[in-house]
């Protein structure tokens, strides 16, 4: 079984398990990581965890879990270029820096194996978590509680002003909008590190868990043509076309079409 195979088998469990799942992602972008020694550091993190905090009702937990993971190291990178470490997983238990999504998967993970009830949140620009029925999130970077005036602000330094909250934001994220979100995260930072097959294993695996948007295949149609593989770049450029709804991006689709080489037909 390839890591990709393993990765993708890891969400069909019953229940799924995005840890071992973003584990296999290491392992496909580094063959010498075994996914077995990144869940020995889970577990060595779990026995610490667990011994220092306090004795509260487990559905009081989940903050003194995220400030305890905080006081181990485990804090956002602040690179002001961030890099494919900040995402991978293996690198963000070895350094106990990340991205948000990574220190968030790590302690849904804790969370899960102390019963501590915990959930992710698809927010973007930051990924946050939640205690189901709360009134707050949950910051992974520490265990700040955000309010929707906190959420607001957020927003506005991600993206501005102009970008309102929605309902949608706050919507809680499965196994899959998670594993898919990380590759997303990789997709970019590898191509902003200019490591294009890299960044083509990550969209490959977007495209491959399914619901895959018009950006997803622009994304990767934008590898195909940096790596100088038109037919493949043709066949993202022609799913980007048939997703879109957007009229003036049709016609940019349709004139980057005819651009590329014909079809070559063999007999």
């Amino acid at each position: 079984m390839t890591p990709r195979q393993a990765c993708l088998a890891c969400l069909k469990r019953t229940p799924p398990s995005v840890m071992e799942a973003a584990l296999w992602v290491s392992s496909e972008h580094d063959p010498e990581f075994l996914p077995e020694h990144g869940l020995e550091i889970i577990d060595d993190l779990t026995r610490q965890v667990s011994a220092s905090l306090p004795m509260l009702p487990a559905s009081e937990l989940a903050q003194p879990l995220l400030r305890r993971l905080n006081n181990l190291g485990f804090q956002q990178d602040d690179w002001s270029q961030p890099k494919p470490q900040s995402a991978l997983l293996h690198r963000i238990l070895q350094r106990r820096r990340g991205q948000p999504l990574g220190l968030a998967i790590i302690a849904l993970e804790l969370a899960r194996r102390l019963e501590i009830p915990l959930e992710g949140v698809n927010f973007p620009g930051h990924f946050l978590l939640r205690i189901p029925g709360a009134d707050h999130l949950l910051d992974p970077c520490g265990g700040r509680r955000l309010y929707p005036k906190d959420c607001r602000e957020l927003l506005t330094r991600q993206f501005g002003p102009e970008m309102p909250l929605k309902s949608e934001h706050m919507v809680r994220a499965n196994e899959l909008a998670m594993l898919q979100r990380l590759s997303r995260n990789l997709r970019h930072l590898h191509q902003m590190d200019d490591d294009y097959l890299a960044a083509l294993k990550d969209a490959d695996r977007v495209v491959e868990l399914g619901q895959a948007t018009t950006s997803d295949h622009l994304a990767r149609a934008s590898l195909y043509q940096s790596l100088e593989c038109p037919q493949a770049e043709r066949f993202d450029l022609e799913h980007a076309l048939l997703l879109s709804d957007d009229p003036i991006q049709q016609l940019r689709l349709t004139e980057r079409l005819n651009q590329l080489p014909p079809v070559s037909v063999t007999h």
